[in-house]
């Protein structure tokens, strides 16, 4: 019963998916080339928020555990599990004091209402996983932009997302060089649980009744520990509170 219920509130929930991100593109635009980073930041913020809000549409939510005081003014390394969109979206929303920017495959840089346009514009680096050379410039590159603005980068090591919330292998050469071109940032593992599930048909029908949720731990020092040890603290806490 859920299922047939959810085919025409999924279409509705997409409906209205693009029709935020095709109206906030040049909203987007407008705010980034007339009025600056402040104004752009604040339109993609908007965005997200109603973005989230959709997800009601399918009597589901998202919310944000976060016990940690998260000093604001300093670079931090947000390092996540990945299991889908509402991920990226959520994380945009509930962290956005922060700056957050990511490290995103480069298929999303092309075409994409709003979405293409923010990763292109708002600080974010894409990666083409067909040319693991290149791979080293742009995260060197955001590196660098995190210590010197003070903003966030959010890396998902996993590389893929989990279509049944397993966690899979986690990667370390992508945080490690972000470590080491912002050597002053703090990394700050987060759980997500129960973003699969939005999409676990394959992205249509959408899900019913689900609670995304996610959980922010306790900042690292890159400085604290060696590299292997910080990386392996970093996955325990991640995997720890995967539901």
């Amino acid at each position: 019963m859920k299922k047939i219920i959810s085919y025409p509130l999924s279409i509705l929930t997409y409906f209205l998916f693009l029709l935020i991100i095709c109206v906030f593109h040049p909203i987007q635009y407008i705010c980034f080339n007339i009025f600056g980073y402040t104004a752009h930041k604040r339109s993609v913020d908007v965005m997200n928020f109603l973005l989230l809000g959709i997800l009601f549409v399918v009597f589901s939510n998202a919310e944000i555990e976060n016990n940690v005081d998260l000093p604001e003014g300093k670079p931090l390394i947000f390092v996540s599990n990945h299991q889908g969109l509402y991920d990226i979206i959520g994380i945009i929303w509930f962290l956005r004091k922060h700056h957050p920017k990511f490290v995103s495959k480069v298929e999303l840089g092309k075409g994409i209402p709003s979405i293409s346009y923010n990763l292109n514009h708002g600080g974010s680096v894409l990666i083409d996983r067909k040319d693991p050379r290149q791979a080293l410039p742009a995260l060197k590159k955001l590196g660098e932009y995190i210590e010197a603005t003070h903003r966030s980068a959010v890396i998902f090591p996993e590389g893929t997302r989990s279509r049944d919330g397993k966690p899979g292998s986690f990667a370390p050469s992508g945080l490690k060089i972000l470590c080491k071109y912002a050597p002053n940032a703090l990394v700050v593992p987060v759980t997500v649980n129960n973003s699969w599930k939005i999409i676990r048909d394959g992205g249509f029908p959408l899900g019913i009744g689900n609670r995304m949720k996610l959980t922010i731990h306790s900042p690292i020092a890159i400085t604290e520990y060696d590299y292997n040890t910080l990386f392996d603290k970093t996955v325990e806490a991640i995997v720890r509170d995967i539901r």
